[in-house]
């Protein structure tokens, strides 16, 4: 389970060894001897050589940061990069050893505490219907309380005294902990982050999360926006194998603190993915989310458009 004490032993490195490792053992020779995939990244030249960025990407399949990862490897002239990762990613022991190897960032959600809390007090997986409502009621969004909400209520109370105090606690943490190791990797190990605004995969661009804009405005690093195109065809299950294709990313202007976003600048201090700085600076965090969401859809292929209103 990923907690406090797990994101303790998360290290981040300047050259990650296993990136070198799955680069040359894995997705070369899939890529140029077991399948034919052409990657293709459109205005690379955007893309700064000499200092750390975030990278805001489309999240299409579960391995469309690879060959991106592949493509910025092979050209060594760009850092290294790490990646935020779902925290359900790490249920399975044998992948989360991969993750960590890779020296990857895992990024929890309350909802993954839930159910892993759960899980924990009554050892089997707990319904959607059920965790939909435990959740709304832990984050304070229900009023009123029919059956399904008293039902909800005593599963709560089954995990505990005082659990929704509990687990916003350990979630505080948590995050404080990705807050800590993101800022490391962005400014002491001098390496970039691949996020995932959408914060789950969906084939069109779903609404955009504001970790991004958070770690952006926090750091005052570039975001680069990158739109991945035909990934999906090419990764087409839950197996790192690629079948050959064409997958084409296309990189969008970066955005900046001290050009497009400078509107939404936070000139003090602020504590990063704190509850706090979400109420205090909502406004800024979703604007720059939705910079960086509308750029992301305007150089996708029809098939991925959201259709996102622009202004």
């Amino acid at each position: 389970m990923i907690d406090i004490e797990y994101l303790k032993k998360i290290t981040v490195v300047t050259k990650p060894f296993a990136h070198k490792v799955l680069a040359n053992l894995l997705l070369w020779p899939n890529y140029h001897l077991f399948a034919n995939v052409d990657i293709q990244i459109e205005n690379m030249e955007r893309i700064p050589r000499d200092e750390t960025v975030i990278f805001a990407m489309n999240h299409t399949d579960r391995f469309n940061y690879w060959p991106f990862q592949y493509k910025l490897l092979r050209a060594k002239e760009f850092p290294f990069t790490t990646v935020w990762v779902k925290g359900k990613y790490y249920k399975n022991e044998l992948l989360a050893k991969g993750l960590d190897i890779c020296h990857l960032i895992p990024v929890p959600s309350m909802g993954y505490l839930i159910e892993e809390y759960y899980k924990k007090r009554f050892s089997k997986r707990m319904d959607k219907g059920l965790y939909r409502t435990v959740k709304d009621i832990i984050e304070g969004k229900i009023a009123e309380f029919g059956p399904a909400e008293r039902t909800a209520l005593d599963a709560i109370e089954a995990m505990g005294d005082n659990f929704a105090t509990f687990v916003h606690e350990q979630y505080d943490g948590i995050m404080e902990k990705v807050a800590e190791l993101s800022r490391a990797a962005l400014l002491e190990k001098r390496l970039s982050v691949i996020i995932f605004p959408e914060g789950t995969r969906s084939v069109k661009l779903a609404e955009g999360r504001t970790g991004i804009a958070q770690l952006a405005l926090n750091t005052e690093k570039r975001i680069i926006p990158v739109a991945c195109n035909n990934s999906d065809e090419v990764y087409t299950g839950s197996l790192p194998f690629a079948r050959s294709g064409r997958i084409t990313y296309r990189i969008g202007e970066p955005l900046s603190v001290h050009d497009k976003l400078a509107p939404y600048r936070i000139a003090e201090p602020f504590r990063l993915l704190s509850r706090e700085s979400q109420r205090r600076y909502k406004a800024q965090f979703e604007g720059v989310t939705k910079i960086v969401m509308e750029s992301i859809e305007a150089m996708l292929d029809d098939k991925y458009k959201q259709r996102l209103e622009t202004t």
